[in-house]
């Protein structure tokens, strides 16, 4: 845990990418109207869970009026946006205690998961660019160093999914062929980690129907599955 602590400050801390800090920064002094009365955290968001996660999941990047907002990844999207379809499913599946996210103080604790993120600032668009991606990387690294229980990787969305690819690849793991991303397909890596690729529960997915409630309880089931003795 003191060592997961360091490494939160020194992500909090972190000015490698300045087009993602201003945004941020930015965003946190002009506000959405709706939460003009608030404080944004405005920095970099570090991850948050249980330290002896063996489940680690890996998201795009804070939302600017969410994580961007709250310091705490997928929380305060509003109602029904990613954070709450995001820990229903968790809910169902007895990774999390409660099924929404709206605060950082609303009691949400999660169990033998932990979320984690390709990039720690929100981008503008929800867009990093591919510099700012291997910027943040080293955080990923160190994250996962802190976390030596993980044995089931759940990428959600692509950047996420080739993002730990490539920390694999920094790592020197040897991999073969290239895991292919596609939701709820899991791969056994040699590191024996499984890694299994989900569709990212945005609004614009889950609201077409590209990604259901159906559709994440069976990546779920899958990291059930795989954290079996």
């Amino acid at each position: 845990m003191p060592r997961l602590v360091t490494v939160h400050a020194n992500i909090v801390s972190c000015t490698r990418c300045p087009r993602l800090r201003n945004y941020c920064q930015e965003i946190a002094r002009t506000k959405r109207r709706a939460y003009r009365d608030e404080i944004y955290w405005g920095k970099p968001v570090p991850g948050f869970g249980d330290p002896r996660a063996r489940l680690l999941l890996v998201g795009l990047a804070p939302a600017a009026h969410g994580a961007n907002r709250t310091g705490r990844a997928f929380t305060g999207d509003g109602v029904g946006g990613s954070g709450d379809f995001l820990m229903s499913a968790l809910h169902r599946a007895g990774f999390a205690n409660i099924p929404t996210s709206h605060d950082p103080h609303d009691g949400l604790k999660l169990r033998d998961a932990f979320i984690a993120a390709a990039v720690r600032c929100a981008p503008p668009d929800n867009k990093p660019t591919p510099e700012e991606i291997a910027n943040c990387l080293p955080h990923l690294d160190e994250e996962l160093a802190a976390l030596p229980r993980v044995r089931v990787v759940v990428a959600l969305g692509r950047i996420g999914f080739d993002a730990y690819l490539r920390l694999l690849k920094h790592r020197g793991l040897a991999l073969g062929r290239r895991p292919r991303f596609e939701h709820a397909l899991a791969h056994e890596l040699p590191n024996g980690q499984t890694l299994i690729g989900c569709y990212h529960p945005s609004r614009q997915n889950t609201n077409t129907g590209k990604l259901t409630p159906r559709m994440m309880d069976e990546v779920f089931r899958l990291a059930r599955r795989s954290l079996q003795p």
